[in-house]
């Protein structure tokens, strides 16, 4: 097997803990949506904020509206900073965080991040908790032109990186994650700390399950030491 290089994290739920009030920041983005004149039909609350600005991008668009798509997206992600920067200052440290960072730069694994959230919020977190030093580097949603679960959200971290998807472990609480690691062929784990269920995690492809980030480190000598 190949040598593990380096190591992809999600955030919300993977290293702080998941407090964002995404109902309320939802129902926040599809008032104001509505409020410009797109219709209720394409804001289904099953969807993501970023399926559903998408939608009223293309509304939009089709409408020949003489509302800006700029301005609608800066309203939109301004809404969004808004409840992220909330969740930041209120949110905690998972448990084993620190001590698994600290004990994958002394394997020499190279460290990444990938996250819906802004970079905003992002820095805050790391500021607050002292993470910087531990990556090298960090893709926020505004980094790319495409989040996951598209691939080019990963791939710019990868590339960062200079590592290929054999080298890498995608390590995150979600299904996106799960299902943009495999998308890449890159290996997948999922952690119960989050957002998803074993199960959940499992049936979306995740080649190992975790229940604490401090199995981490122990998997990847397993591994290398093979």
């Amino acid at each position: 097997m190949t040598e593990i290089k380096a190591v992809i994290f999600d955030l919300d739920g993977t290293l702080v803990e998941f407090n964002l009030d995404y109902k309320a920041m939802q129902g926040e983005v599809r008032e104001y949506l509505t409020d410009i004149g797109v219709p209720t039909s394409l804001l289904s609350s099953k969807e993501t904020i970023f399926e559903i600005l998408k939608k009223a991008e293309i509304f939009l668009q089709n409408s020949q509206s003489s509302y800006s798509l700029h301005k609608m997206r800066t309203e939109v992600l301004t809404i969004i900073d808004k409840y992220e920067l909330e969740a930041a200052r209120n949110t905690f440290l998972l448990p084993g965080v620190r001590e698994t960072l600290r004990n994958l730069k002394r394997l020499n694994i190279r460290i990444g991040l990938f996250t819906l959230s802004g970079d905003k919020s992002v820095n805050f977190l790391f500021k607050r908790f002292k993470l910087e030093n531990f990556f090298s580097v960090i893709v926020p949603r505004n980094k790319v032109n495409y989040v996951k679960p598209n691939p080019e959200h990963l791939k710019t971290a990868l590339k960062i990186l200079n590592v290929t998807p054999a080298e890498t472990i995608v390590i995150g609480d979600g299904i996106t994650d799960i299902t943009t690691a495999k998308e890449l062929n890159v290996k997948a784990i999922g952690l119960t700390t989050g957002i998803s269920t074993k199960e959940q995690l499992i049936k979306y492809g995740a080649n190992h399950i975790i229940a604490s980030i401090t199995e981490l480190v122990p998997f990847i000598e397993k591994i290398n030491n093979n």
